[in-house]
């Protein structure tokens, strides 16, 4: 027998978010070990907010629709908004229920800038990787470094020589409009000359011989080599020893005493970056140059060949960074908030990994 389609909307729902969302679904185990880091941060939460005036987004909301963000790869607030609008499993995610009003995106983007004051990307990946080391899920004693090169926010034209006055739009003689036509043929320009006037702290960088330049920012991770979960960040200009100086401070907050590996590529062998390891207590397991800083002691251990072999786990963090995470070109201007929302983003990666390494067999 054929259905009847009713064209009436019921007036009311007899079941609840949380009968909605299957028991086996992802979000639900991503969503106990969240709670868990958030219930770690309550006191930081509480020194954030005054205890008079009118209530606010709530701080565990904010940082569980920031975590949705990084994870179905939306790419602005306010699509963002959209998607907690009609999407139930979003909602029971943030905390939301199915009548709760959606905040306005300039709304919640000013919310979010307080958790960029309060150093909160920091607090919360430390609680995550707290939570992975009383999982004994991490090794602390064998590690690896790498750094990558982040297109930053802002174009090739805005990178103009130093202390010039950019043209006014409305004296400009360009017809098509404020997208004004540059020629940079035959210009010679470098960080040293010139900067971006839309974002200061970009610098112009390449990946190698023979790869186009482009503005950007340099992240910097430090893996353990057990899961290849991340332990550390760093997000620095990018210099061109921005990755070896970037190690060294990481290196210099490792916790624990004895010694520790270190793998990296090529681009840390250096007599500086080797002596600077050796000072931290970190025998650094280096792919070797022509002419190499790494002495045959250290070749000849099989250690050294596990630590290269293992070395490939970190590039596999900065992949998902950039593909899911939302890092291949930023949305974000400035070092500070660039650098807390790779922090962030590092932290949600290791949530997806502890998600699946403490899944039951």
């Amino acid at each position: 027998m054929r259905g009847n389609t009713s064209t009436q909307n019921t007036m009311f729902s007899y079941r609840s978010l949380e009968d909605r969302i299957p028991r086996r679904h992802p979000l639900r185990d991503i969503r106990k070990i969240v709670d868990r880091a958030l219930k770690d941060l309550s006191p930081t939460f509480d020194a954030m907010y005054a205890q008079t005036g009118r209530p606010s987004i709530p701080p565990e909301q904010l940082i569980r629709a920031m975590l949705i963000q990084v994870l179905f790869s939306i790419r602005s607030e306010r699509l963002l908004m959209e998607e907690l609008d009609f999407n139930l499993l979003h909602r029971w995610f943030v905390g939301l229920s199915m009548d709760d009003t959606v905040w306005d995106h300039s709304t919640f983007s000013k919310n979010r800038d307080r958790l960029l004051l309060h150093d909160v990307a920091d607090r919360f990946f430390e609680a995550i990787r707290g939570q992975a080391a009383a999982k004994k899920l991490l090794s602390r004693d064998h590690f690896t470094v790498d750094g990558t090169l982040i297109e930053a926010s802002a174009s090739l034209k805005s990178f103009r020589p130093k202390g010039e006055v950019p043209p006014d739009d409305d004296d400009s003689d360009d017809p098509g409009g404020r997208n004004e036509m540059v020629d940079f043929k035959g210009e010679t320009r470098s960080n040293a000359t010139h900067a971006s006037t839309t974002d200061p702290d970009a610098m112009l960088a390449r990946k190698g011989n023979g790869k186009e330049a482009k503005l950007s920012y340099a992240g910097h991770l430090l893996t353990e080599n057990r899961n290849g979960l991340i332990v550390d960040t760093e997000l620095t200009k990018a210099t061109g020893t921005a990755e070896r100086e970037a190690a060294l401070t990481m290196l210099s907050r490792l916790p624990g005493v004895g010694p520790k590996t270190l793998g990296a590529d090529k681009g840390y062998d250096s007599r500086g970056f080797v002596e600077g390891a050796r000072a931290c207590s970190v025998t650094p397991h280096v792919a070797r140059k022509q002419r190499t800083a790494i002495d045959g002691r250290t070749v000849r251990h099989a250690g050294y060949a596990q630590s290269l072999k293992r070395r490939k786990l970190v590039e596999e963090r900065f992949g998902w960074m950039k593909d899911i995470g939302g890092l291949r070109k930023l949305r974000h201007r400035g070092l500070a908030t660039v650098g807390w929302i790779f922090t962030f983003t590092a932290a949600v990666c290791n949530v997806v990994m502890m998600r699946r390494l403490l899944a039951p067999a």
